[in-house]
């Protein structure tokens, strides 16, 4: 196959979103959920007066509960793969032979024979030595690593957008009716919400939109029933 057809191909992986994409999808679809829920709940406990105020609070609070949340494990995720960087440095000044026959042995477990495995791992060393042992002894890649800034800013950015989603329904004229509008108009974006993730992922459209439909409504439903229970019991 030439070059240029394989650099083509190439080009349309997609795992050089990872590092921002679970924080994107997680924000829109926390965002759709969580506000809802908070609306929904507010609603069924016949609290007409803090519906918006619930819903501006829960959007703020989430937004940037989103973005230090994933600043902070992306960042400490981030801390672990350099911290295993400095390691197998350490490894590798120690122990150049041994780290060697490491990764002459990991390629002879992926189907090598064991002569060219080791002229692989030779060849691997003579680059550069450091790389190949991230890459094939702990699986760093430059294109996968975490990104925090952007995971945050994602993260933020999307929960917010979710998040104003169930603010539509609320503009209905009575409480009944605002409950019913947030519920739909929720459903709604969730399903857009499932049907961008997949195609954004590359993932199959039917099964990751119904599992985020089915997640959210699932936690609308119980966040409605709390809401009820404290209506009942006069709280």
């Amino acid at each position: 196959m030439p070059l240029t057809d394989v650099h083509a191909r190439n080009e349309h992986h997609l795992v050089h979103r990872s590092g921002w994409l679970r924080a994107a999808v997680l924000g829109a679809n926390d965002g759709l959920v969580s506000t809802a829920s908070l609306m929904i709940g507010v609603a069924s406990a016949r609290a007409d007066n803090f519906i918006i105020t619930a819903g501006l609070a829960g959007i703020a609070a989430g937004a940037l509960s989103m973005a230090v949340g994933e600043y902070v494990s992306v960042s400490s995720q981030n801390d672990i793969e350099d911290a295993d960087r400095r390691l197998e440095e350490e490894h590798l000044r120690i122990d150049p032979e041994g780290e060697l026959e490491e990764l002459a042995h990991i390629y002879q477990n992926r189907g090598l024979p064991k002569e060219l495995a080791m002229q692989v791992a030779i060849e691997m060393h003579k680059g550069d030595a450091l790389e190949a042992h991230l890459r094939d002894e702990l699986g760093q890649f430059e294109h996968t690593k975490a990104r925090p800034v952007q995971a945050a800013i994602a993260s933020a950015l999307s929960f917010t957008a979710g998040g104003f989603v169930p603010f539509i329904g609320a503009l209905a004229p009575t409480l009944g009716a605002k409950a019913l509008s947030i519920v739909a108009i929720t459903l709604v974006g969730l399903l857009i919400s499932g049907i961008v993730s997949a195609r954004t992922a590359g993932a199959p459209l039917g099964k990751t939109t119904l599992r985020v439909f089915l997640g959210g409504s699932i936690g609308m439903a119980i966040t409605a029933g709390i809401g009820q229970l404290v209506h009942l019991s006069g709280l």
